[in-house]
């Protein structure tokens, strides 16, 4: 019988893994944003804009940024990470609770693609054999950047910064609390993919994962640098160094994202990190159930104006 939350998953860590990703972060050039209202996306409780940024590589990302017009600046922060085949929305409804939100739109999605685009399937395997030609160290650092870009912001506090996401989007608020431990106050992350990235190949058949499984159908001789390349993106390696409370839920049906590689995020983490799981749900991890819970998780680390 299959037990999820017994399962035991490890993930060889490299010894260079915190260079690895320090040497990446210092080689991100400035960030040179642009900010462009939006008028036909503005409410008349949400000004929005579409932002630019440079990132690693020198490679431009687009964002939708919204924020209140009700309430005093500085706002607390919010940054939305998008699933892997999803495109971010324009994230008005979070302004709309009080925070200032910045729904990023890594490499590969629709208004980043310009240089970069892989497509999907293809993200997960680009550059594969390779940690640091890699297409998602890239795409990793695209979202670490968007936090930088929020720590820019003279209306946005920067002691009340967030992450929140689902899927793809859970596994990169890992990443990212990881990578500005200093700057995340607290991560919602459903479903989390990118974590157990080897053991998720052999407990599913479904995509992404399945993206890897092929790719070693075709090349089976290249099973020991995949190995080694994912385990400088795993999320149970940047577990540790989270220091932000980890809301994690999970659907007990998931076939996208096993609940075991879920479970073993949540062993990995050190500090607060609450657990709530939805039996017989699948990768949607309990929506819409669960987002009275995200939404009071947040408030109650980030502190919007009257919650």
């Amino acid at each position: 019988m299959r037990v999820p939350e017994a399962a035991t998953i490890e993930v060889s860590r490299p010894v260079d893994f915190d260079e690895f990703w320090a040497e990446s972060l210092a080689a991100c050039p400035a960030l040179e944003p642009s900010f462009e209202y939006a008028p036909a996306l503005s409410t008349d409780t949400v000004a929005v804009y579409d932002v630019r940024y440079t990132s690693y590589q020198g490679l431009r990302v687009a964002a939708w940024y919204t924020t209140p017009r009700h309430g005093a600046p500085p706002y607390p922060a919010l940054v939305t990470i998008p699933g892997y085949i999803s495109e971010p929305d324009v994230p008005r409804r979070w302004s709309e609770l009080g925070y200032a939100a910045l729904a990023v739109a890594p490499r590969g999605k629709l208004r980043s693609n310009a240089e970069f685009n892989p497509g999907y399937p293809g993200l997960l395997t680009d550059n594969i054999a390779d940690h640091h030609t890699y297409g998602y160290r890239g795409f990793y650092l695209d979202v670490v950047r968007a936090v930088d870009l929020l720590l820019e912001r003279s209306e946005v506090d920067a002691d009340r910064i967030g992450l929140q996401g689902s899927s793809q989007g859970g596994g990169l608020g890992i990443s990212t609390a990881a990578l500005r431990p200093d700057a995340i106050v607290c991560v919602s992350a459903g479903a989390p993919y990118l974590c157990g990235i080897m053991a998720a190949t052999r407990l599913t058949r479904s995509y992404p994962y399945e993206e890897i499984t092929e790719y070693l159908r075709v090349h089976p001789d290249h099973e020991p640098l995949v190995t080694e390349t994912v385990s400088y993106y795993d999320g149970l390696n940047f577990a540790p160094r989270v220091r932000a409370p980890v809301l994690i839920y999970l659907g007990m049906e998931d076939d996208v994202c096993p609940p075991e590689t879920g479970f073993a995020l949540h062993r990995a983490l050190p500090g607060e990190h609450p657990l709530h799981t939805y039996p017989s749900c699948g990768h949607h991890a309990g929506l819409p159930w669960v987002m009275p819970v995200i939404e009071e998780f947040l408030a109650g680390h980030l502190k919007p104006e009257g919650r």
